[in-house]
């Protein structure tokens, strides 16, 4: 279609062309051509070709690490073992953060009227903030987020891990001596932060588990499970709402289950979190980590004190 050609953008990579023409201009230039035809036969010659309307999705990476699809192996073969072996494989990331107020969010709900929200979205006319940290059981298809009102921190990450298995993880996994977990390559359980190390230490030292720690490249988030395992069933279920306390934004997350079978858990996890805290300076010399002879930058071990004295 001569037409469509003109006006056709694409990425010789993927093999996609795109126009910025509606279906209207089409058959408007289809007609200056010699062809007059409805909006209708446009319908009909778009579908032929292939062309319906479509977004954007944000799966090209803006980083690739050379070892990235070396690193993705590592974690699918990671994944199957441990599954295999009934332990625990935790999917972990923190969402974005929810303000508290009655601002306009995306989405509808059932009303017998128009909502009346603020006219402006100035964050210095909320009453706090919302901290949504998820981790996300695999293999049982259950979610878990710890609300906070102070910061995303290493310290805030692992007490929730910490969290987790005391509510949680000691019950369904009563035999497990160690755990996955799957984590961003940034943010507050980097693969760089040697306080993220140190408060893991904290964990393994209080539940004696071995945490074995898998961090997906940089630039790689969006594959971390949780990313859409997890979150956009949260986001569902926040969609159109005013979010007015801690408690409120819990009783929607937990609402946010599916008809495959998610569950979703959620608590508040409240203290005050500190940024900017640094390790100790004695620190990497206490920590009782082994890392992998496979990518070591992104794969370790923590292990608890008990087990690292006796080997």
């Amino acid at each position: 279609m001569t037409v469509i050609d003109t006006y056709t953008a694409g990425d010789p990579q993927q093999d996609v062309q795109w126009t910025y023409l509606t279906r209207h201009e089409i058959a408007d230039a289809l007609a200056d051509e010699g062809f007059p035809v409805s909006v209708t036969v446009v319908d009909s010659l778009l579908d032929e070709a292939e062309m319906r309307l479509r977004k954007a999705q944000k799966n090209k990476t803006m980083r690739r690490d050379p070892d990235r699809n070396e690193q993705f192996e590592h974690i699918a073969a990671l994944k199957k073992e441990y599954l295999d072996a009934g332990l625990p494989v935790l999917s972990m990331d923190t969402k974005k953060r929810e303000i508290l107020g009655d601002y306009a969010r995306p989405g509808r709900v059932l009303a017998t009227a128009p909502l009346a929200a603020w006219d402006h979205d100035f964050a210095t006319h909320s009453p706090g903030v919302v901290i949504p940290h998820g981790l996300f059981d695999v293999a049982r298809n259950e979610g878990y987020m710890h609300l906070g009102e102070s910061h995303d921190t290493s310290e805030f990450a692992a007490d929730a891990l910490l969290d987790w298995w005391r509510c949680y993880g000691c019950n369904r996994y009563p035999h497990a001596a160690e755990l996955l977990l799957l984590c961003d390559g940034g943010g507050s359980n980097g693969s760089r932060r040697v306080v993220f190390k140190e408060q893991l230490q904290r964990v393994a030292d209080r539940t004696d588990l071995t945490i074995h720690v898998a961090h997906y490249p940089p630039g790689c988030s969006k594959y971390n499970l949780i990313e859409h395992r997890l979150f956009p069933h949260i986001t569902r279920a926040l969609q159109g709402m005013f979010l007015t306390s801690l408690d409120m934004v819990r009783d929607f997350v937990r609402r946010a289950t599916t008809q495959t079978g998610l569950r979703v858990f959620a608590r508040k996890l409240l203290g005050a979190y500190k940024t900017g805290q640094r390790a100790a300076a004695n620190s990497v010399e206490r920590l009782h980590v082994l890392f992998e002879s496979t990518l070591p930058r992104w794969n370790y071990f923590v292990l608890p004190t008990a087990l690292w004295d006796v080997i």
